[in-house]
Parts: C-alpha cells; sequence; structure tokens
C-alpha cells in the first residue's frame, strides 16, 4: 500500500532570533517529545504535552483509551511527525501529511500542543471529510469508512461490503482513484448549502453531502 505523501512547514507568528532557532528547543521539542511518546504508546507521557485547555475537556482516562482504542492511527501520526520539521520562523502551527496540523501555545515558557489529536477522522468540511477518507482507506479502516457513506445508501453497506469493493476485482481501479484524489485533494470545492462538489483530474467529481452536521462522500467519479 502506497505510503502517505508527507510535507511539513512549522511557521510561528513572531519570527524568532538566531539563538531561539535551536532544534533542541521550542515547539520542534515538544513535537518531538509528543512523537517519542505516541511511538512508545506512552500515552500518559503524551497526555501532558497537552494545553490546559485541552485537559479541562479531556479526561487523561479518557484520551489514553481514545488512542488505546485506535492503535493505527496513533502509530501514523508518530511515523509522520518524526522526524519532520519546517523553518522556524513561530505560529506555532505544524503542518502534515494530508494537511493535518498541530497547534502550540506556550504556557509558563513550555510549548504545549493545543489541537484535539484524537479527531483522525475530521468531517465538519468537505475537504477534512476527504482527507479522512483517504486516510481511512490508507489505513484498511472499513468500518470507519462507513462513516462516510450518506444515509441513502448506508443501510445497504458494512464493513465486509465496503472492505470488497475496494480490495476485490476492481482493487487496482479503486487504488488508481484514491491515488488521484490524493494528488488532487487541495482542489477547491464549491459549497452550495448541505451539498458540495470539487472537480478533479480530466473528468473527475466528487460530491458531497451534509447530513447530521457532518460532511459525507456521495459520488467519487
Amino acid at each position: 500500500m502506497r505510503a502517505l505523501a508527507v510535507g511539513s512547514t512549522l511557521v510561528l507568528v513572531l519570527v524568532l532570533g538566531a539563538s531561539a532557532c535551536s532544534r533542541s528547543k521550542g515547539p520542534s521539542q515538544t513535537l518531538d517529545k509528543y512523537g517519542r511518546a505516541l511511538k512508545n504508546h506512552d500515552f500518559g507521557s503524551a497526555y501532558d504535552l497537552m494545553s490546559s485547555s485541552f485537559r479541562g475537556k479531556v479526561s487523561r482516562e479518557d484520551y489514553v483509551r481514545m488512542m488505546r482504542d485506535n492503535p493505527r492511527e496513533v502509530d501514523e501520526t508518530a511515523e509522520r511527525l518524526r522526524g519532520k520539521r519546517g523553518s522556524m520562523e513561530v505560529s506555532a502551527e505544524f503542518e502534515y501529511g494530508l494537511g493535518d496540523t498541530m497547534r502550540l501555545v506556550q504556557e509558563d515558557g513550555r510549548w504545549k500542543i493545543s489541537t484535539n489529536p484524537l479527531g483522525f477522522y475530521d468531517q465538519s468540511s468537505p475537504k477534512a471529510a476527504l482527507r479522512s477518507f483517504i486516510r481511512a482507506y490508507r489505513l484498511e479502516r472499513w468500518d470507519v469508512m462507513l462513516r462516510f457513506v450518506p444515509s441513502t445508501y448506508r443501510e445497504k453497506m458494512d464493513a465486509e461490503k465496503m472492505k470488497a469493493q475496494f480490495t476485490g476485482p476492481s482493487r487496482e481501479q479503486m487504488e488508481n482513484l484514491v491515488n488521484t484524489l490524493e494528488a488532487n485533494v487541495d482542489e477547491p470545492i464549491v459549497e452550495r448549502g448541505n451539498d458540495a462538489r470539487m472537480s478533479y483530474g480530466d473528468r473527475f467529481t466528487v460530491q458531497f453531502v451534509k447530513e447530521d452536521n457532518a460532511w459525507k462522500l456521495k459520488d467519487l467519479d
């Protein structure tokens, strides 16, 4: 299975002096520690790196449980974060993978991660839903991919049927389709109410529909 293409950018709103750009300090060090903690499944240490606002919303127990329930997503995030850093300029927002970001804030002179790391499969926008769908496909999370099926078709689908659709006789065709989607994931999306469309490639269009405040994929080609 083709690995995710990873690009990374760390942007800091305030330009730091040369002495502050040491790789051993600042947000880069926090990201390194967080990546190592995830890789070692040391979720307690990872939780300690989260901001106070995040910890106020998510308990240590819930955080650890969610991480343990999603081992493949955790390992993938750790791998994508490992050693991936961009230029130190501060905002502190770190971009990686398919448009994923981690935001950092300073608390008592230390950098803390403020982004919710438990949202592996965001459906808050058409673009987020598309990226999440591709991620679920790459990780072979057929059960998760069901979340992106509109209710009109949902009762006819289950995880096994989803797996068969993407790994059966049409596997190569589906792989090529997802590869093309990933290559065009940043194409503009036109939203009209609860519907959205994204043209990609030479002649393809993704159609989205919003149901229960979550965006789903109605048609891929």
